[in-house]
């Protein structure tokens, strides 16, 4: 499916529609004058709607879309240069696979191989992995890798993302035009393999992290209605440090081309909603436990999961041999020598804490001088994923403070600090995890971090490593956390000490407060957190966000859909069914087929563009309004929100122009003729309680302004703080409906408003009627015409459409009959 994209709105309005399946044609309930109104569908192959009754979406096939396929590759031994590849047991991305436990479901990869394949081996390596494993390899050229990978999404996004700002060339980091091309230049090799295999109308697309935060956006390019979903394993920084990326805009509309987008905690969604609204001036609403935001007639749902992990994979890893010998060595290494073990394992990276860890073991020896010679701090340093100046410092300030610490509190046979700084198989770390009374995660921020998970899940261990650890079967187990509050999994471990790894005093007392804990508090805290991870784990994670995703996706096949804007700013139009549109063709001939003419004019956000800073009519506008009204046979009417006097004094040069003011309450047929109201001018002695309670807001409000008019008191922020705003305006609306209580008025929040307007007001349809039926009386044929009901007078004629436009039956009604 191809979809067209327009540079803007007037296109839209005025290009073709794109082709969509076959639909019946409406019969609208109003009909027009022919020419003015289209319906989209004129051509009956033009539709979107499927069978309405095909509400739910068998999810038979599923795209996951990652940086790295979960394979691994080596070349063969025997001198052949041929490639064996494997499944990385190890990687997320299968385990969601086998967490989905539905055979029908097919899952296929997409992403790039962690070896280099020669160019002349690409294609039988694609073959082999797309039919062997279901796999779709992405070829990146050495070079464009580099500066993709190592130099834009680890020297910056990676910092940024995890509130690194580059103050200085030294740190690095600093934003490079050249490297950005290359992050876009491969999320768009990226959607070019996925065009090969997908089909848009079924597939549903799962894009992960932040190596391809640009890809949903080439992707909903091609396919406007593709099922894409879109998470992100990072932290998402706070909109006082994301605004300092250069291209915050374009990474922002990327991600709101995905149909759903998952964060790991609250906090990364709130922050990436609040750039929304900041940046972008987007509204966000929770309803019935979602949350989405509205963007360009579609809403992005937002999901707030934390990823879980692999229980059977980790529960065999315990049953094997291996792990039990593993047990076996640390318990006589440790436990027989009366030493309890605490436990690290941290990439060896600068956001993980480490160091910050070992000076909390220090201030712990130093504070508390009973445990030295008891407690070993065991620190499992992963390799590092990235470059850099900054690995190499945190290696050498690690080691730096291994050795101090060792040297102050060491004696012959006894190192307080174990450092393990080599890759160790997964099996080990599991030993290492049912041995260790404690595990210490003191990352200053991390996306998720499993590393807890995976101790509760091991210090639950089986029969045979209890029997070794000398507990019964049936014995409560126990496993202490001190957990940094920075981390991902901190909100879903209630039961963890958190601490801010800052504090080195405070982690110290932690770690102290977890030796010396009861141990039926022990056990209370693991059985909490092993109900938990147990229950939630990547299974549990993958079915709840595809659960999710097809939700969101139900209606695509009802939308109308158009794609407006280039590059990165292309984003998708979503329309109701029922969206007829305006063809400026059929205008020009309606125009020049008709001898009289009615012209009604809406101003705000029409003749002036809504975000505009000087509101009033420009000059070109002027002329095009007095060309119109210099025609003897149009008749021009414009109606505004604004006062009568300030659209009397911006349309003054408009001599022939009818002005309707304060939407319709005061109306003007030309500039020399006296106004009009619809209904008697209320009481305002209302605005003497109103006024000043908008003052007190405005004063505290920066941005605010009040707009005083002569039938309604307007309170608005659009150019306040977005959230503060907000913020304040629901206080304001609750404060005026108080003060207001009994006073005859009404009081409603709008678009970055907050109104209050008598309750006896104008409804716009009424005041549309009222100028037609003038215009009538005047034998002028309005080209936008109005259906005629089957009624026996212009009397009742009158009375339908007025109870049809406004709904009531009452004074005001009657007052507009009388007028009319």
């Amino acid at each position: 499916m191809v979809s067209r994209s327009y540079s803007n709105l007037l296109e839209l309005a005025s290009g073709e529609s794109p082709s969509f399946g076959r639909m019946s044609r409406r019969i609208p309930r109003i009909m027009t004058v022919a020419g003015i109104m289209s319906d989209i569908d004129d051509d009956p192959s033009e539709s979107v709607c499927s069978d309405p009754s095909s509400s739910s979406m068998p999810m038979d096939r599923i795209i996951i879309v990652a940086n790295q396929l979960p394979i691994r590759a080596q070349r063969k031994s025997d001198g052949s240069k041929s490639w064996i590849f494997s499944w990385d047991e190890n990687s997320l991305l299968l385990q969601l696979r086998d967490g989905l436990g539905d055979d029908e479901i097919e899952v296929i990869y997409v992403g790039c191989l962690k070896e280099e394949v020669h160019p002349n081996e690409q294609d039988e390596v694609s073959q082999i992995l797309l039919e062997t494993f279901k796999c779709v390899p992405t070829f990146l050229p050495p070079d464009l890798f580099s500066r993709y990978y190592h130099g834009f999404c680890k020297q910056q996004l990676w910092p940024l993302f995890h509130y690194m700002l580059p103050l200085s060339p030294d740190l690095g980091g600093r934003f490079n035009r050249s490297l950005w091309q290359a992050y876009v230049s491969v999320n768009k090799i990226f959607a070019d393999r996925i065009m090969e295999v997908i089909n848009p109308e079924d597939d549903f697309v799962w894009v992960h992290d932040y190596h391809l935060m640009a890809l949903p956006t080439f992707l909903r390019k091609r396919f406007n209605k593709v099922k894409l979903g879109f998470f992100l394993h990072s932290p998402f920084p706070s909109s006082e440090i994301y605004k300092t990326l250069p291209i915050r805009e374009e990474l922002l509309r990327a991600l709101l081309n995905s149909d759903l987008i998952g964060f790991h905690t609250f906090d990364y969604a709130r922050h990436f909603l609040s750039c929304c609204s900041r940046m972008l001036g987007l509204t966000y609403e929770s309803k019935r436990g979602y949350m989405g935001i509205e963007y360009c007639g579609r809403t992005v749902s937002i999901k707030i999961l934390p990823v879980g992990i692999h229980m059977g994979q980790l529960q065999s890893v315990l049953s094997l041999p291996e792990t039990e010998a593993k047990v076996k060595e640390l318990i006589t290494q440790f436990r027989d020598q009366d030493r309890i073990m605490l436990l690290g394992v941290d990439d060896m990276d600068i956001f993980k804490g480490i160091s910050l860890k070992l000076l909390a073991m220090e201030q712990l020896l130093t504070q508390h001088p009973e445990w030295q010679g008891k407690i070993v701090l065991v620190q499992i340093a992963n390799p590092a994923r990235g470059k850099g100046k900054d690995v190499k410092e945190v290696q050498a300030e690690t080691n730096a403070a291994v050795k101090r610490i060792n040297k102050t509190f060491g004696k012959p046979g006894y190192d307080p600090v174990v450092l393990i700084d080599a890759p160790l198989k997964f099996y080990e770390k599991v030993a290492y995890y049912v041995v260790a009374e404690c595990c210490l995660v003191t990352a200053v921020r991390d996306g998720m971090n499993l590393i807890p998970y995976e101790y509760i899940i091991s210090r639950q261990g089986n029969d045979r490593l209890n029997k070794l650890l000398g507990q019964e079967p049936s014995a409560p187990k126990k496993s202490m956390l001190v957990i940094s509050e920075f981390i991902g999994c901190s909100p879903s471990l209630s039961g963890a000490i958190r601490v801010n790894p800052w504090n080195i005093e405070s982690v110290a007392d932690a770690m102290d407060s977890a030796l010396e804990m009861a141990e039926p508090e022990k056990q209370l805290r693991h059985e909490k957190h092993y109900r938990y991870v147990s229950t939630h784990d990547v299974g549990y994670w993958a079915r709840s966000f595809l659960q999710d995703l097809e939700r969101t996706c139900r209606d695509h096949s009802k939308r109308r859909c158009w794609g407006i804007g280039f590059g990165l700013s292309f984003r998708v139009v979503a329309l109701d069914p029922n969206f007829k549109k305006l063809s400026l063709e059929r205008i020009v001939s309606a125009y020049k087929r008709t001898t009289t003419r009615a012209i009604l004019l809406d101003y705000d956000g029409t003749l002036m563009p809504q975000a505009s800073i000087d509101k009033s009519p420009s000059s070109k506008s002027i002329d095009i309004i007095n060309s119109l009204c210099r025609d003897k046979n149009n008749m021009v009417f414009l109606v505004s929100a604004r006062s009568r006097n300030t659209v009397a004094e911006w349309f003054s040069e408009c001599e022939k122009l009818g002005l309707a003011a304060e939407h319709g309450y005061f109306l003007r047929l030309t500039r020399d003729a006296e106004w009009e109201t619809c209904v008697p001018v209320a009481d305002i002695t209302w605005k003497q309680i109103a006024e000043p309670v908008m003052q007190l807001y405005t004063e505290t409000t920066d941005g605010s302004t009040i707009e005083d008019k002569e039938t309604s008191l307007v309170w608005c922020y659009e150019d306040a703080d977005p959230d503060f705003g907000s913020c304040q305006a629901k206080e304001l609306l609750d404060h005026l409906e108080s003060v207001l209580a009994n006073e005859p008025v009404t009081v409603k929040s709008g678009q970055s408003i907050v109104e209050v307007k008598p309750q006896v007001c104008i409804i716009y349809p009424c005041v549309q009627l009222y100028i037609l039926f003038f215009f009538c009386s005047l034998n002028f044929k309005p080209c936008g015409g109005l259906a005629l009901y089957k009624v026996s007078s212009q009397l009742n004629l009158k009375r339908n459409l007025v109870e049809n436009a406004t709904g009531r039956s009452d004074a005001l009604q009657l007052n507009l009959l009388n007028k009319l």
